[in-house]
């Protein structure tokens, strides 16, 4: 009797799956690309073979994380005059674009354990970097409030609306600025503080047309690429001497 008893408090309380879309699976940037709204909207059904329904209330985080590369953040301090880099700590697999939209605060959705294991939250990809620990954490919080005034960073704690107790709908929009390459969208669906159901998603933001044309040069030609423009640079300036000459 004890070990059944057990049994039914470690059992899930109720056995639930993600039917998710997303809206597009390519975002192409182009000369007049000025950002792109992304749909996501889900279902949250019973499990396969399951006959019995799954009843909310529930909470949805979708997390959009773009590619990740490795990150130095430095410190500059002013010597005699001259401002140079003293300390730096480097974060390996930063992402270069990471977004969050829920259905409530996410501090009320679950606690800050449940958020920072599952990487819900931005700093958690700084919390494991080489270096002293009590430095990343500093360095850490500066960098993700840089990501946040460049716009490749943000929480939106009201960006997943319910449209039924089970369906659920959500919009982001991708700035200009959203850097190249392939994206991952986690989306968590959240029960009495646990998650009950995750999926991910993969889409990709590449460039078309002459932009990727220009974007191939540089890295597959950086020399060549570099002469052409201190020549392009050349001819602009003679040419805009004659022209206001006249």
């Amino acid at each position: 009797m004890a070990v059944l008893t057990l049994c039914a408090l470690l059992a899930p309380a109720q056995g639930a799956r993600l039917v998710s879309q997303l809206s597009n699976s390519t975002v192409e940037i182009t000369s007049s690309y000025d950002g792109e709204r992304l749909t996501f909207f889900g279902s949250i059904e019973p499990d396969a073979g399951s006959s019995e329904a799954v009843v909310g209330p529930f909470h949805v985080v979708v997390v959009v994380v773009g590619p990740t590369q490795n990150r130095v953040a430095r410190q500059k301090t002013n010597n005699f005059g001259v401002w140079i880099n003293t300390n730096q700590v480097e974060y390996q697999n930063f992402p270069s674009y990471f977004h969050v939209l829920s259905s409530g605060r996410l501090t009320d959705i679950t606690d800050i354990t449940t958020l920072t294991t599952n990487a819900i939250l931005p700093e958690a990809y700084t919390l494991a970097p080489t270096g002293d620990w009590w430095q990343s954490a500093i360095f850490g919080r500066q960098l993700v409030r840089l990501m946040r005034e460049q716009g490749l960073f943000g929480i939106q704690e009201n960006g997943v609306n319910f449209l039924s107790q089970n369906f659920y709908s959500a919009q982001l929009t991708l700035p200009s600025n959203a850097p190249p390459g392939p994206y991952i969208a986690l989306t968590y669906v959240f029960k009495d503080g646990e998650i009950i159901a995750r999926k991910s998603e993969g889409f990709a933001v590449r460039k078309i047309g002459f932009e990727r044309f220009l974007a191939l040069s540089a890295v597959q030609y950086p020399l060549l690429y570099g002469i052409v423009c201190v020549i392009l640079a050349l001819f602009t300036g003679w040419l805009g001497g004659v022209v206001f000459k006249r």
